[in-house]
């Protein structure tokens, strides 16, 4: 059985798309993935499955949909695929600040004009790399008012995107190792 990190889109953020994480993991277990974890209650979940990890993500996701009545988009990634993208970290200065640190993972890879989007509305002391179907950046003035980290939160692409703190990202490297 592969080891994947699905990772759930823009749920349990304020008062929409709620989902209990015990009662998540208890749904998927039953559904036969095997050593369901959760990280966080931000949609970070950990599994083995005998199948493709895109078709783990596309189960998950109807699954959601017929328990919860959520239509969640989600990505999916390997652990070999997490190691790639820590290794490949192309700004290791912003790690030291891991929550203002974010990569925004993207299900495919972004069309080729959307660093001219970013860049136009990044602030000069922003920084960002797209390397394959993830996007790195850097908000050293914060996230929260950043309208960088609010169009890739947005639905900016075609495809389902969800981004999380470097802090995030290494801790769901380590558990799709076991």
């Amino acid at each position: 059985m592969a080891r994947c990190a699905i990772l759930l889109r823009g749920i349990n953020i304020g008062p929409n798309n709620r989902i209990p994480m015990a009662e998540l993991r208890s749904l998927l277990a039953q559904d036969g993935f095997g050593e369901v974890a959760t990280h966080l209650q931000s949609g970070n979940v950990v599994l083995s499955s005998d199948g493709p990890p895109d078709a783990a993500a596309r189960r998950c996701e109807a699954l959601i949909a017929d328990r919860f009545g959520l239509d969640i988009r989600s990505v999916v990634r390997t652990h070999g695929e997490l190691e790639a993208v820590v290794h490949a970290n192309p700004l290791p200065e912003a790690a030291a600040d891991p929550k203002r640190y974010q990569v925004t993972f993207l299900e495919s890879a972004p069309d080729p004009g959307i660093a001219a989007r970013l860049t136009a509305v990044a602030t000069p002391q922003e920084r960002f790399a797209v390397i394959g179907r993830e996007i790195y950046t850097w908000h050293p003035e914060g996230i929260a008012r950043s309208r960088l980290a609010t169009l890739l939160a947005g639905r900016a692409f075609k495809v389902a995107a969800t981004a999380r703190n470097w802090t995030t990202v290494t801790a769901l490297l380590s558990l799709t190792a076991g």
